[in-house]
């Protein structure tokens, strides 16, 4: 038996503040709530998480910047965890909020692409979950060298596949994931 989670990474309302972000970034946040209220009403956990900034950080802790982004407000989590690194399970609950679940695979979507979401897929795959990033549910802001949308991009063909051990990462876009099979597992 496969059960599966959606683990939605620091969709908060400041994750963009002072940056140049995909031109895009309004229609994948809606995607991103869409999903989490997909994955929701067909029984899958929905894990909220959430980076805790330091004083004077865009996401500081309790700042309107640190709050989850409304869109997330539409469906309420089966759990929020709380992070301080770019690695989802660094020091945080998610791990055994997963295992108590029996989840062994993820589905991934968030920001920032190059950082958490990465670092939190590639961990999760060395801790032995299957994981499926949404590749068209995770968004980022521009750097000195690239793009956003390049930046996305490339994530998405660089997991395609990574793996360790049985475990590995697959790609998919949204439409296709089927949430209710996985549901039934």
């Amino acid at each position: 038996m496969t059960r599966t989670a959606l683990v939605v990474i620091d969709v908060q309302k400041g994750i963009f503040a002072g940056k140049q972000t995909s031109p895009r970034w309004p229609e994948i946040l809606e995607r991103i709530g869409a999903l989490a209220a997909r994955a929701a009403a067909a029984g899958l956990p929905v894990i909220y998480v959430q980076h805790d900034g330091g004083p004077g950080h865009r996401l500081e802790v309790g700042g309107e910047g640190w709050q989850l982004d409304p869109v997330l407000a539409r469906t309420p989590p089966s759990a929020v965890c709380r992070k301080t690194a770019c690695d989802a399970f660094f020091e945080t609950p998610l791990q055994a909020e997963l295992n108590r679940r029996g989840v062994k695979q993820l589905l991934v979507a968030g920001c920032m692409s190059q950082f958490c979401v990465d670092t939190t897929c590639r961990r999760a795959v060395s801790l032995g979950y299957d994981v499926v990033l949404v590749g068209d549910a995770h968004a980022t802001a521009d750097s000195g060298a690239l793009v956003a949308d390049q930046i996305i991009a490339h994530l998405n063909d660089t997991l395609d596949g990574f793996e360790a051990g049985s475990a590995a990462v697959t790609v998919r876009s949204a439409a296709g994931l089927p949430l209710e099979a996985w549901a039934g597992e």
